[in-house]
């Protein structure tokens, strides 16, 4: 990492399996997110437990697929299951570099049949004055349930973080009708990265399907950075191991820097 920069990935990792849950690629997963270099990386649809795959996959890992993939790399990992069934559970993980403290998962479930939550944690950078909070989020396919998810996303992080705070949430958004923008704009003064980085209004990157990106799903929004570079990472090989393509950006830290 450079000084006071940081290398942020997002990614649905779909259950660490190909679209359409053809092939298990969890290993492949974790090659291809090493080679990201990534300082701190949100996961959406993580699977914590199946006992299912375990018996069924010879090479399916023993440790929750989180810890899997950090293992060696990223020396800090929080997870927090939504979805709990018989065999197992899955969820959301922050995975990072770096110190991850107070850690907490706010249910945001709307709908009985679809399980949510927003993973919330403070992350201590080496030298930094203040800690960066930071959210995983996987939001609603329903925008009258994204709409009170982003209501309850707001009013929480107004009750724990400074408004001066850096912050970083990311995630699959599901909002293909891109009203998270100015949502999170007005309301948290947060920029989403492809606009900071063209410096103009622009619109978010495409992220799905992975094979050629059309909707606007994923999303990273920050608050005390600006953005030196945004990249949506689709096709070969990331088409292979999730419906979703993944989002990278490098941030420089700005304290002063407000959306």
């Amino acid at each position: 990492m450079k000084p006071h920069g940081l290398r942020i990935v997002t990614y649905n990792i779909h259950k660490g399996f190909s679209q359409f849950n053809r092939h298990m690629m969890v290993h492949d997963l974790r090659e291809q997110l090493r080679l990201l270099d990534a300082d701190i990386v949100f996961l959406q649809e993580v699977q914590g437990k199946h006992s299912l795959h375990a018996e069924r996959f010879d090479d399916w890992p023993e440790e929750p697929q989180h810890e899997f993939l950090a293992a060696d790399v990223w020396q800090s990992t929080v997870y927090a299951s939504n979805v709990v069934y018989e065999h197992g559970h899955h969820g959301n993980a922050i995975i990072s570099r770096f110190p991850i403290r107070q850690a907490f998962n706010q249910d945001v479930t709307q709908l009985r049949f679809e399980r949510r939550g927003l993973l919330h944690c403070r992350i201590d950078v080496p030298d930094w004055p203040a800690s960066v909070h930071c959210v995983c989020v996987h939001l609603s396919l329903f925008a009258r349930s994204r709409h009170r998810q982003m209501d309850a996303l707001v009013k929480y992080l107004e009750s724990v973080a400074e408004q001066d705070s850096p912050l970083i949430i990311a995630g699959d958004f599901n909002d293909w009708r891109n009203e998270a923008n100015a949502w999170l704009a007005r309301r948290l003064g947060l920029v989403e990265v492809f606009e900071g980085a063209a410096g103009t209004p622009s619109a978010p990157g495409r992220s799905f399907p992975a094979k050629r990106p059309v909707l606007r799903l994923d999303r990273i929004y920050v608050r005390g950075f600006s953005v030196r570079q945004a990249k949506v990472h689709s096709g070969n090989p990331w088409s292979k191991i999730s419906d979703h393509a993944a989002l990278s950006a490098q941030l420089n830290h700005n304290p002063e820097r407000t959306a």
